[in-house]
């Protein structure tokens, strides 16, 4: 096929009828990747250039259907066209390397590849009894959600109790309070997003000139994004992920009474046991 340099002869031979649309289409693909420069794309390589010209594909085939000879030739019609789609191309461009990159910087502390697993020096069969295993139980359900398998199989030992005898206690009283936990799931997790959120218009304020419309645009979601995401993370600590109480005393069988006087006892030890490292005697001791 002899090749065309002009544009405005294409649509002719298209228009005629000499040249499908799907090889018009192609012919249109090959001549803006030929003539970069005449498109204003002269600082693109080709590869990028091939993605951009995917990316217009629709927006090309449903340009040439709407195109009629206002004045302006066919040729000044799709330069219009690839040039206006460019600068549309670029800020999404920009926008996505921005958010993958903001989104990589929040999730930086959470990825540690060097972060070992925790070493526990004594086996199993070391572990020593606790002096109150009864209080000891109360307290494991209270924090049942931050319980992992090994941890119930470390501590049953300890308070004499079978390991499956243990986890089905915790099952039980995940069970209870599965609406709650996925409640607090829920909002963990749009936290989360809140948080990569504000990390990505932050980026997005510091590359905005400053003292423009879209700056003080940016700016605004930014304070607003913020507020949102201090007031979810104030709701969260106010909701907890600890069990009640009441559920405690009734997946144990026992009276509540029991549970609150257990508990209480071992939080008033606990503070007796700081007060005396805080005073002088303990500190000296």
């Amino acid at each position: 096929m002899q090749k065309i340099v002009s544009l405005n002869e294409l649509l002719r031979q298209y228009t005629q009828g000499d040249l499908p649309k799907k090889d018009f289409e192609g012919c249109i693909f090959t001549f803006v990747l030929e003539n970069r420069r005449r498109f204003r794309l002269f600082t693109w390589d080709k590869d990028t250039c091939v993605d951009f010209l995917c990316w217009l594909y629709p927006r090309m085939s449903r340009a040439i259907d709407a195109y009629q000879d206002m004045g302006a030739s066919f040729e000044a019609y799709i330069a219009s066209l690839v040039y206006w789609s460019a600068r549309e191309y670029r800020s999404r461009q920009a926008a996505h390397d921005l958010t993958e990159h903001a989104f990589w910087e929040a999730r930086a502390e959470d990825m540690n590849p060097c972060e070992n697993e925790p070493v526990y020096l004594e086996p199993l069969s070391a572990i020593k009894p606790v002096s109150n295993p009864r209080q000891t139980l109360m307290l494991l359900l209270k924090m049942y959600f931050f319980l992992s398998e090994d941890h119930i199989a470390r501590i049953a030992p300890a308070i004499g109790i079978e390991k499956a005898h243990l986890q089905r206690l915790i099952d039980e009283l995940r069970k209870r309070r599965l609406a709650r936990d996925e409640e607090l799931r829920g909002l963990n997790e749009r936290i989360q997003c809140q948080y990569y959120r504000c990390v990505v218009l932050k980026k997005k304020l510091e590359v905005t000139l400053e003292g423009s419309a879209q700056h003080e645009k940016i700016k605004g979601q930014l304070e607003r994004a913020q507020t949102r995401y201090n007031t979810m993370r104030k709701r969260l600590a106010s909701m907890g992920h600890y069990a009640t109480n009441r559920e405690v005393a009734e997946v144990l069988g026992i009276p509540k009474g029991t549970v609150d006087s257990s508990l209480y006892a071992i939080k008033r030890k606990h503070q007796l046991v700081n007060r005396e490292y805080a005073s002088p005697a303990g500190a000296n001791a």
